[in-house]
């Protein structure tokens, strides 16, 4: 997937969404789950940021999470407009247990993709973690809504509730 238009990956984006929400078998969403993927690791313009992408996450990959957090960050600096940049950082963020840190790269990636929903699946994680547990479960809930057929976002909002309902006694 190269060198297709923002306007081209744009329209591609709405139909596989639309398509997302609807489909009804588990390995057909997860086709097109990963078509989106493919979509948004690929720069519109660039090549080159598409590469320093897939090294950053390569380093990722290798647990050299300063290496991808570097790489991340010159993405970014480069185009700032580019949510996946945003949401590969944020995702190092996490790992490094820079939660505040992460959300406000998670926050960037929706501004620029409402649809995100592994940006909206990591933000359960990462309230998950600063135990703001009704915000996660919304984050959950938020994923569900754009893609049905990922199973983790229920298993995540039942283990919540469970454990918000444990707290609370």
């Amino acid at each position: 997937m190269t060198g297709i238009s923002q306007s081209d990956q744009k329209k591609q984006l709405d139909t596989l969404f639309k398509d997302l929400k609807t489909i009804g078998s588990r390995a057909a969403a997860m086709e097109i789950e990963q078509k989106i993927w493919d979509i948004w690791v690929t720069h519109p313009s660039d090549r080159k940021l598409t590469e320093m992408l897939s090294k950053g996450s390569g380093y990722m990959s290798q647990n050299r999470l300063g290496d991808a957090y570097i790489v991340f960050t010159e993405v970014i600096a480069l185009d700032d407009k580019w949510a996946e940049a945003w949401n590969k950082r944020a995702t190092v963020l996490y790992l490094m247990g820079e939660y505040e840190k992460s959300q406000k790269d998670i926050d960037k990636v929706l501004s620029l993709e409402k649809r995100h929903f592994g940006a909206l699946s990591g933000q359960g994680l990462v309230q998950t973690a600063l135990e703001n547990y009704q915000k996660a479960i919304d984050s959950y809930i938020e994923t569900h809504k754009i893609y049905p057929a990922m199973e983790t976002p229920l298993i995540m909002i039942e283990k919540l509730k469970i454990k918000i309902k444990k707290e609370s006694v």
